[in-house]
């Protein structure tokens, strides 16, 4: 059985830079997943980046949820890539946790616990604290990283089956109660 996690990154309290914690909460809301083999688990990691490290190693694929950079491109622009093989365009220095998180996926390669990673990243227009929400050039930008992300996930043979008909801002107004079980963090 391979285990796939999708986590969410992000501060949702900084306007777009809480899009991956957004994301993830979406889809979690929107879609039913099942294979006859894998499980996928979504998760909002939100900024913990290194304190997820046991939890990330539990897995053999990663997908992570994020803002990123780029200086070749626009706001709303959608990025689906192998961490590998990453666009040489992207950057990674946009944001506060974005630098933890290379560094904590850096961290666990170097000692072979990192899982096959993708990442779906989006450019960000505001990180602006104490904005809970995201801009429209985000909000656009939602049904891009959702074929993105459904359409790979089908070709690891995922059924996805709608379960809700929602838009990305109905789950942003919990999004800051529905963080991370830090008890489960520690617990594995």
């Amino acid at each position: 059985m391979k285990k796939i996690l999708i986590l969410g990154i992000g501060n949702v309290l900084y306007a777009d830079e809480g899009i991956g914690v957004h994301f993830v909460n979406y889809i979690q809301d929107k879609y039913k997943f099942s294979h006859p083999n894998h499980q996928l688990d979504l998760i909002d990691g939100g900024t913990l980046a290194q304190s997820l490290i046991p939890l990330i190693s539990q897995y053999d694929q990663l997908i992570v949820v994020d803002t990123v950079n780029s200086n070749h491109a626009c706001a709303g622009d959608v990025f689906f890539f192998d961490f590998d093989h990453a666009p040489a365009e992207i950057d990674w220095q946009g944001s506060a946790h974005e630098v933890e998180m290379l560094q904590t996926l850096t961290m666990m390669d170097m000692v072979g616990d990192r899982p096959v990673t993708q990442v779906l990243g989006v450019i960000p227009t505001v990180i602006e604290p104490m904005t809970l929400g995201l801009t429209p050039a985000l909000i656009n930008a939602i049904p891009t990283m959702e074929k993105a992300l459904i359409s790979y996930l089908t070709t690891l043979g995922m059924v996805v089956e709608q379960k809700a008909s929602i838009q990305i801002e109905d789950v942003i107004p919990d999004a800051y109660k529905r963080g991370v079980n830090h008890e489960a963090l520690y617990s594995v």
